[in-house]
């Protein structure tokens, strides 16, 4: 039976990455891991995500979260190092 460790394996981008945007979008991590296929594979889909990683580490900075704002810091540093094509402005 597939799980959902099955599905992220299958899916081109990380765990963190995934959580990221099951918190952006108030939605479990099985359904964000449909979405994150979905939109990276959509012409300006990367560049959505790397909004979404960024729209949760401002909101983790307004709520005074230094902790999750740093761990989605790196998240985003990681997303852009493997995506470049994520970075605002790409073409």
């Amino acid at each position: 039976m597939i799980n959902l460790n099955d599905i992220a394996d299958m899916c081109t981008l990380t765990r963190e990455e995934i959580a990221a945007i099951a918190e952006h979008e108030h939605v479990p991590e099985f359904d964000a891991t449909m979405l994150a296929e979905y939109l990276m594979h959509l012409p300006k889909g990367p560049q959505t995500v790397n909004r979404m990683i960024c729209d949760d580490a401002r909101a983790a900075l307004h709520a005074g979260n230094l902790t999750h704002a740093r761990e989605l810091f790196t998240v985003l540093q990681h997303f852009i190092a493997d995506h470049p094509e994520a970075i605002r402005g790409a073409q």
